[in-house]
């Protein structure tokens, strides 16, 4: 009896895991990342007073060009403390958030192909480089415009402006700028469990820029055109950017670049 040719065994390049692994899995990882925004949540609360006097530069400066009284008020005793709580939180949120995103990429990375897993870093700088971006156009650019245009609105009135009331307002804009940056990565996100692809990104191009100009429209805390123009020029652009990421890491590419890869190798 002629001898059988040996079997080589191949091991899958993308290995299952089970429900209650994947929950495990979920588990540790929020439970690493709310260790790490405890830590720099105390790390914010120590740097509040200097973080909120950065935040309080374009009300100043609006207040200043408009010859009105340079300062904001509060009509709880409370309400300084908990301004600074939320400070707090906010900025260590931030502070922890490429150590979040980490964890978030080590739960996604079991599902990606072996060569796929070293783009953990592009990942990191991407999605904190966004988040940075949009709240620095915020902050430059969105917020001061609308300060000018609210406060000269009202200029027959004296304002009085509340710490609580001015905090909410900068929050909104400025990480609300923010959050729409990361448009590319939702979409990566999407794209990556087959949910969106390019094709149907293109073809449905009108109705998001629709979509677009109205949530700039929801999101602007002012009520002229210029301003909404102003929040939906760089979505609009971000949409486009997340076309191309879709047709990337979709799964039909991914998978014609993970055999090519395989055939070269």
């Amino acid at each position: 009896m002629p001898e059988s040719a040996p079997e080589t065994e191949t091991k899958p390049e993308l290995p299952g895991m089970s429900f209650l692994e994947h929950l495990e899995e979920l588990r540790r990882r929020i439970i690493y990342s709310l260790l790490a925004v405890g830590v720099t949540f105390l790390v914010g609360w120590w740097k509040a007073e200097r973080i909120f006097a950065f935040m309080q530069a374009p009300i100043m400066t609006a207040l200043h060009a408009h010859k009105l009284d340079e300062k904001l008020v509060y009509t709880n005793p409370t309400d300084p403390f908990n301004m600074y709580l939320k400070i707090g939180f906010i900025a260590g949120l931030f502070i922890a958030s490429p150590f979040v995103l980490y964890q978030v990429w080590a739960f996604i990375a079991p599902g990606l192909y072996r060569h796929e897993r070293r783009y953990v870093m592009p990942f990191l700088f991407s999605t904190v480089g966004l988040f940075v971006a949009g709240g620095a156009f915020g902050y430059k650019m969105v917020y001061p415009a609308a300060l000018d245009f609210l406060i000269g609105y009202g200029a027959q009135f004296q304002p009085m402006i509340t710490i609580g009331e001015y905090t909410n307002l900068f929050l909104t804009v400025v990480l609300g700028m923010g959050i729409v940056f990361e448009l590319p990565i939702l979409i990566f996100f999407l794209a990556l469990m087959g949910i969106v692809s390019a094709g149907w990104m293109w073809r449905n191009l009108r109705y998001s820029i629709l979509v677009i100009f109205i949530i700039a429209a929801i999101v602007t805390p002012t009520t002229d055109i210029l301003n909404m123009c102003i929040f939906a020029a760089p979505m609009v652009a971000l949409y486009m950017v997340s076309i191309a990421i879709a047709w990337l890491v979709h799964p039909r590419q991914r998978k014609a670049r993970a055999a090519k890869a395989k055939a070269q190798a």
